[in-house]
């Protein structure tokens, strides 16, 4: 019997609610309804607890970088803009920060996937994960990866790109997607439509998740 895979989903304040609880939804919920073992293991992790999500959200991750344990996929959502004094929040911090960089880029090196979710691509872009993949991000932040990231080719209106150890999405609600895509590439469609089913979500195989440019 296969073992679990753990997914580790990246916190930090002002990271926007949806682009981890859609992603932790899908994962926790497929295939709650069969025999155990579940086929993954979901845990949050932050730089330190706890975190304040966007409107105020407090949520207390279950690790911090220095005690979590090496997840097999790794969530980085976005979220968050500016202080109302102009300092910079949310991923827009984080996008800079030494310890979130560190922690992103070691993780990816041993994990089997990494998904980026909405403008948490810029997090990734600069923890230098995104060199010449095919990616996509929010709409109000694709000139910006462009500027990040130059090798990449950063795609406009569309859901998901899987480009094989990463998978991008576009903003907030096409996380959710995005984490499906992985169930169904990992498990089957069938494991990812039942997921969406048991969440009530209008899901179906996105044609533009680009699997010719999936890379080893």
């Amino acid at each position: 019997m296969p073992h679990p895979r753990t997914v580790g989903i990246v916190l930090f304040d002002g990271v926007e609610v949806l682009d981890f609880a859609g992603p932790f939804e899908v994962f926790a919920v497929t295939g709650q309804d069969d025999p155990p073992p579940a086929p993954f293991l979901v845990f949050t992790v932050a730089e330190r607890r706890p975190v304040t999500a966007r409107n105020g959200l407090v949520v207390d991750p279950t690790y911090t970088f220095d005690d979590a344990p090496r997840p097999d996929i790794l969530v980085v959502p976005g979220g968050g803009g500016r202080h109302p004094d102009g300092t910079p929040w949310g991923r827009r911090r984080e996008m800079h920060n030494p310890a979130m960089l560190a922690y992103v880029r070691g993780v990816h090196e041993s994990a089997e996937l990494t998904l980026g979710v909405c403008s948490g691509a810029a997090i990734l872009a600069n923890a230098g994960v995104l060199a010449g993949l095919p990616v996509t991000t929010h709409h109000g932040v694709l000139d910006e990866l462009r500027g990040l990231v130059p090798t990449a080719t950063v795609l406009d209106g569309v859901r998901m790109v899987d480009s094989g150890r990463v998978v991008t999405s576009g903003g907030i609600s096409a996380g959710i997607d995005a984490s499906l895509g992985v169930v169904a590439r990992l498990l089957g469609a069938d494991a990812a439509r039942a997921t969406a089913r048991e969440m009530e979500y209008p899901w179906a195989p996105a044609p533009d998740a680009v699997p010719d440019a999936r890379r080893a």
